[in-house]
């Protein structure tokens, strides 16, 4: 049997990595959820999640997390190497996983233009 699980260093868990997933101040939105992206210098991308007490209760909140973790690593290979993202959810929505994965595959692409347009 294989292990599927998302690998623990594709895991964005430091506030000092937020912190300059923030500062870098590159995003990507659908209304839904905005991604912000940063380098890493690695050969491949990381996931950081913020999802407010403002999108719901608890349990809406880890299914919000959970959708947005396995869509991130079913996807994991379509996405740009070597970039740390943070994705933001926001209120208003009920959490799909088609949506969620193709998202996270259409805005990190916007998100890899912006930072190549502007590199630092």
């Amino acid at each position: 049997m294989t292990d599927e699980r998302l690998p623990r260093e594709c895991r964005i868990r430091r506030s000092a990595d937020f912190a300059r997933i923030y500062k870098r101040r590159r995003s990507a939105s659908d209304g839904r959820i905005v991604l912000y992206g940063c380098e890493n210098g690695l050969s491949f991308c990381r996931l950081g999640l913020s999802v407010s007490s403002r999108v719901g209760n608890a349990v809406v909140r880890n299914r919000w997390k959970r959708l947005l973790r396995e869509g991130f690593r079913l996807r994991r290979q379509a996405m740009p190497p070597g970039i740390d993202f943070v994705v933001v959810a926001r209120a208003g929505c009920q959490p799909e996983l088609d949506w969620i994965a193709d998202a996270l595959v259409r805005l990190a692409g916007k998100v890899a233009k912006r930072l190549a347009a502007d590199p630092q």
